[in-house]
């Protein structure tokens, strides 16, 4: 197995991923902030904003099978690691006083089209770090 291309392969799905849950938020009327805002402790694919509620969004994506959903791979570390990073960004734009909340993409993919994308509003929260209940919005 080639792990140069594997690899290859698996940031493409995501790039992917991520662009298409651009699209859905911008047909939702959301302002797209930032995309990939990086620093050392984690990592937020995308900062949005939503009226006046600003929206740190993972974005999950995974090729289609019957038994699996890409929420399934957002672990509590990573969650931790997401909620560090949007520490950081508040701090980078001067701690405004705003309103967010933590949001998730699941984009799953067939061979030759989208076989559905959900957006998770407030799928958890800075302080308990578990998931909450959801808005479904299936685009199949």
């Amino acid at each position: 197995m080639n792990f140069r291309l594997s690899k290859k392969r698996h940031l493409r799905l995501g790039h992917k991923g991520e662009n298409l849950a651009c699209r859905l938020l911008k047909e939702k009327n959301y302002d797209i902030l930032c995309r990939n805002y990086k620093v050392k402790s984690g990592e937020i694919d995308i900062v949005a904003r939503d009226g006046g509620i600003l929206v740190f969004t993972e974005v999950k994506t995974m090729r289609y099978h019957p038994l699996a959903r890409p929420a399934a791979n957002l672990k509590t570390s990573q969650k931790q690691r997401i909620v560090h990073a949007a520490q950081n960004y508040l701090r980078a734009i001067g701690n405004p006083d705003v309103t967010y909340r933590f949001d998730l993409i699941e984009v799953v993919l067939s061979t030759w089209r989208i076989h559905s994308i959900r957006h998770w509003q407030e799928h958890f929260s800075s302080r308990d770090g578990y998931n909450r209940e959801f808005r479904d919005y299936d685009y199949t």
